[in-house]
């Protein structure tokens, strides 16, 4: 008995501090972000019907170009929305810096109509309001359904693990890395 509550209280506490995992099916490409202090938020990537994008988002993880940067967006109230990360300004300035949310990796790429909606858990690239040709590494994950975006921003992903942590993220919270799972 004293072995089983040992053993129950470690897959408790390991949940409970973001210990989730996520092993990919044959043919799929997950990411796996994580946030200090919150947890780990694994994302499957819609690599056939948001190839271009993916493939950026795939090059810049593997340039270590997101970590140590911050979450700088994370919309809550009046209720759960979005988080929002991707600006390499935010390694060095403030989450409240006027310039954040402004800056990327300088490589846009096009719109790629994916087929897949804006819900919970989907992941979009961020683009200037009204140029949906304007991504480039900032993306945000949704909280919440918000198909009002449908057909202006590229969804390219969906939270298939890590969901709570989404949730728990705040603004200012630091991706200590993002890779790709094997």
């Amino acid at each position: 008995m004293r072995s089983f509550l040992i053993l129950l209280s470690i897959v408790v506490l390991s949940a409970f501090a973001g210990g989730q995992t996520y092993s990919p099916r044959p043919g799929e490409t997950v990411i796996k972000i994580i946030i200090e202090g919150r947890g780990n938020i694994f994302i499957k990537l819609h690599t056939k019907e948001a190839p271009k994008t993916t493939s950026h988002i795939l090059d810049l993880v593997s340039e270590k170009f997101y970590d140590g940067q911050k979450v700088f967006r994370a919309e809550k109230t009046p209720r759960p929305y979005a988080i929002q990360l991707g600006d390499p300004i935010t390694k060095t300035k403030d989450v409240n810096d006027e310039a954040v949310g402004k800056g990327g990796s300088g490589k846009s790429v096009p719109y790629e109509d994916s087929g897949f909606p804006n819900e919970e858990g989907a992941v979009g690239l961020a683009a200037i309001q009204g140029d949906k040709n304007s991504g480039d590494s900032q993306f945000y994950i949704l909280m919440s359904p918000a198909r009002f975006l449908d057909g202006g921003y590229t969804v390219f992903g969906k939270v298939v693990a890590g969901m709570d942590v989404v949730k728990r993220v705040e603004r200012g919270d630091k991706v200590v890395s993002i890779t790709v799972v094997h």
